[in-house]
């Protein structure tokens, strides 16, 4: 395993030790949380301008399409990413092997509205799907939804293909009736005019690579017992 003599955590470590996780609807057999992940080997933290070794952009692979991210590319983002204050991008670690085996991204969005009120989203959740039985891909989602909360979110927001809405209800995640679809237009498909992709849960279309649906968290009424 490689040993760095520094690293820099993309914002602070000790954030994630104040989330209750007794605040969320999520059932945990048996209760874990990002102090207590479950096995001696699993941490939870803050992604890492080392992590380029860790093979994050690899598991991220198995999400979507990264494309051949040089290590200067990576520090550069890093650096950006850390100085805006706005991205908190969350990993899971198995320390024995030194690598990331799960990771999600909290975007903090700044509104003029409700008295320049503060907005999350969530992006790019992932777990190594060798991993599974551990509950991590719950505890990653807990995990950046009540930092999203603790950070003073007013909601948060998802995107989600058909199939995952059950998973993110059980988590606290509700479909907003008559608001349930996603509209996008991508900048990046070699195609000469732009695509707009529309799709709702209520049609439950299926077969389109960017199939998404919005799902919303009111946090203040979600997460009270």
């Amino acid at each position: 395993m490689v040993q760095y003599t520094q690293e820099t955590y993309l914002y602070d470590p000790n954030v994630l030790l104040k989330l209750d996780f007794h605040r969320s609807p999520a059932k945990f057999q048996p209760f874990i949380s990002a102090a207590n992940p479950g096995e001696s080997w699993l941490r939870v933290r803050p992604l890492k301008d080392t992590d380029y070794d860790r093979g994050f952009l690899q598991l991220l692979s198995q999400l979507t399409n990264v494309g051949n991210i040089t290590r200067t590319q990576f520090l550069t983002r890093f650096s950006q990413m850390k100085a805006s204050g706005d991205y908190y991008v969350t990993v899971i670690e198995d320390t024995r092997k030194g690598e990331i085996i799960g990771a999600a991204s909290l975007i903090i969005e700044r509104k003029f509205i409700h008295n320049c009120a503060v907005r999350g989203r969530l992006e790019d959740v992932v777990v190594n799907d060798t991993y599974r039985g551990k509950q991590l891909g719950k505890l990653i989602v807990v995990t950046v939804s009540l930092l999203a909360e603790y950070l003073g979110c007013y909601k948060m927001s998802l995107d989600c293909k058909d199939k995952l809405i059950k998973f993110y209800e059980s988590l606290g995640y509700v479909l907003i009736p008559g608001n349930s679809n996603s509209m996008t237009i991508r900048y990046d498909e070699d195609t000469p005019t732009l695509k707009r992709n529309s799709t709702s849960a209520a049609t439950g279309a299926a077969g389109d690579a960017y199939q998404t649906v919005v799902v919303i968290m009111p946090f203040k009424s979600t997460f009270i017992k």
